[in-house]
């Protein structure tokens, strides 16, 4: 089940086709979807929670906290839309690619990519922008 949190003034389009597209890739990564909570808030919001629960002063895009157990994929992925659109106008992109991208980004998380190290961010954007191509909405 993928589930829509909206705190603020933020509302999101093709939640339907969203949550077909999280589905299929699970299903491409060879996981189960369980409970999938995506909260999208501003800047505020999710600077107070990487201040509480990760003990970071610093404004990010995604916070994600992981409940998979074994192939079922479930978590909790926080996104702030202001953080994202700044990215995007940064970047020259688009903000619905864009936050395409960060949510897809939290799921490829779960399924256990990484991208703290060089390879594993070059590994991670590929999949991305792999499964961003593969979009039908």
């Amino acid at each position: 089940m993928i589930e829509y949190t909206f705190v603020g003034k933020f509302s999101l389009e093709d939640e339907a086709n969203i949550a077909d597209w999280v589905t299929f890739v699970l299903d491409q990564e060879e996981k189960e979807l369980g409970e999938i909570n995506y909260i999208f808030c501003d800047d505020d919001y999710l600077h107070e929670i990487n201040i509480k629960a990760l003990k970071h002063n610093t404004l990010t895009d995604i916070i994600s906290f992981d409940y998979t157990i074994g192939d079922v994929v479930s978590g909790d992925i926080y996104i702030s839309y202001e953080r994202v659109k700044e990215n995007a106008e940064n970047l020259g992109l688009d903000f619905k690619e864009e936050l395409h991208r960060v949510m897809i980004h939290g799921i490829l998380h779960y399924c256990g990519y990484k991208d703290k190290e060089d390879m594993d961010k070059l590994t991670m954007r590929s999949k991305e922008d792999y499964y961003l191509s593969l979009r039908t909405f």
